[in-house]
């Protein structure tokens, strides 16, 4: 790694990155080139670069590209770019590289971790059995909610989206999604096509998978909310931008929803003292989504393929269409 027939600049590639970067990055990028700050892709540069890494979620457009003379590769690790304005990089012929598919799998278990734990109420059972006041054991304290035989809504259902619909079926839910189109093996899938509306009435767990676009914006809102059971939960995996996070504050402060399992929150983190991390009806992780030590691995490796592939001017092994 790289694979010996990529062939390299004949220059020491300069790439610029967010960071600090872990030393899985770092080992599969093995010295072979010179990191700069992310400060020069703020401030620019007059001094041509080769290539940018985006390891967290820095935003990255047309306006600091401009800054940054000879980029000619943008390689993120992970899937998301909704933080790169691909448009602005290709109309700059940049290409841009992700990391798909290697990361359903964790992400979809995060989901439903998340799931389990928002209707078990495992946070807060944890909590609880951590305190002085746990003292004995009362069987009315602390009733959760089913997950089995319950309805799951699962909206975006893509690579990762499929991946939880088979965890649920695992569980014997029935499996609702809402998706731009019919999925050609929603039979397989053991899941039935609903419209967002109709989807968020009848599930007992709405379970977002979707990408953050302009469309999905604040897709769940405090109309979409409305919408929901009062008895439903809400689970997000994709983008805290996905939500209104006020909108969902608001819902379950007031208990017109159950509860919510969060791994994205907007903005991210959320300031400290913001009211949701007060609420006990809500369970919060820090995007640990593809947090595995195999996922991360994989990503790291992929991820700087992409760079070196770019840098050898070769296709990348996953590019992101505008």
């Amino acid at each position: 790694m790289p694979q010996a027939d990529i062939e390299q600049p004949n220059h020491r590639p300069r790439i610029i990155a967010d960071g600090p970067l872990d030393n899985t990055v770092l080992g599969f990028m093995a010295g072979r080139l010179d990191l700069l700050p992310w400060d020069v892709a703020i401030y620019g540069t007059s001094e041509p670069l080769d290539g940018v890494y985006t390891y967290g979620h820095p935003a990255l457009n047309g306006a600091m590209l401009d800054r940054l003379p000879g980029v000619r590769i943008i390689s993120n690790y992970g899937v998301g770019v909704d933080h790169i304005n691909v448009p602005d990089a290709a109309a700059r012929g940049i290409p841009v590289g992700n990391t798909p598919s290697i990361l359903d799998g964790a992400t979809a278990d995060m989901g439903m971790a998340l799931l389990l734990a928002s209707a078990r109420l495992i946070a807060k059972g944890d909590r609880y059995a951590r305190s002085a006041e746990f003292t004995h054991y009362d069987p009315g304290y602390m009733l959760g909610r089913e997950v089995h035989s319950t309805a799951i809504g699962i909206v975006g259902m893509g690579s990762i989206g499929s991946q939880v619909a088979k965890r649920a079926q695992a569980f014997g839910m029935t499996v609702l999604y809402h998706n731009r189109r019919h999925r050609a093996d929603e039979t397989t899938l053991g899941a039935q096509f609903r419209s967002l509306h109709e989807l968020l009435g009848e599930s007992d767990y709405v379970v977002l998978t979707c990408p953050l676009t302009a469309e999905t914006r604040h897709l769940i809102d405090a109309a979409a909310i409305a919408k929901m059971k009062p008895t439903a939960t809400l689970i997000n995996i994709a983008r805290g931008g996905v939500v209104d996070t006020q909108a969902l504050y608001e819902a379950l402060r007031d208990q017109r929803i159950a509860g919510a399992g969060l791994d994205v929150t907007e903005p991210e983190p959320l300031p400290r003292g913001h009211p949701l991390l007060a609420l006990d009806n809500v369970t919060i992780v820090p995007h640990l989504g593809s947090a595995t030590v195999e996922t991360r691995r994989e990503m790291a490796r992929l991820s700087v393929e992409n760079l070196f592939l770019g840098l050898a001017g070769k296709p990348l092994l996953h590019q992101v269409r505008p």
